[in-house]
């Protein structure tokens, strides 16, 4: 299992392998029972781990480096339900998260998925882009002006 096939459904507890999309929905299965079911998108939205960035007091960054920083920290994850270890647990491992702008019910959630994807051995990594290579100039084509065309329409006559 690749962590770019990885979905959190809204509305729905813990994380989603995405299995196939549809245009109504998509097919998913879930990490924890690994039940597979349809989840239709008119009633849920589907958020790619790899989508997903974390405030912190600089630029955002993208939750493979939290779970990269708590799997490095090598400290015990916290109870969840504690919402002041979750918060101190986050002090420890990544100080640079803007504690004002992540709210605790989010610092629970990552705790839980960063679990779960222990648990099930997924390797946290992002895809990687293809490297675009440099287009030579003799490769980009010449943009002339074209003199503007007539209308082929008849007029009207009064």
């Amino acid at each position: 299992m690749e962590y770019s096939k990885l979905v959190a459904v809204t509305g729905l507890p813990g994380l989603f392998e995405l299995i196939n999309s549809k245009t109504d929905g998509a097919i998913v299965r879930s990490l924890d029972d690994k039940s597979t079911r349809f989840v239709a998108s008119r009633v849920h939205n589907f958020s790619h781990l790899e989508s997903i960035e974390i405030y912190t007091v600089r630029d955002n960054v993208n939750m493979v480096d939290l779970f990269m920083a708590m799997d490095k920290a090598g400290v015990a994850l916290p109870d969840e339900k504690d919402a002041a270890a979750v918060k101190k647990y986050f002090e420890k491992v990544y100080p640079d998260m803007d504690f004002e702008r992540v709210y605790a019910s989010d610092m629970k959630k990552m705790v839980k998925w960063f679990a779960v994807l222990k648990k099930n051995e997924i390797e946290i990594k992002l895809t990687e882009q293809p490297e675009e290579e440099p287009v030579a100039e003799e490769d980009i084509p010449e943009v002339t002006e074209e003199a503007p065309k007539k209308s082929t329409r008849k007029k009207k006559a009064d």
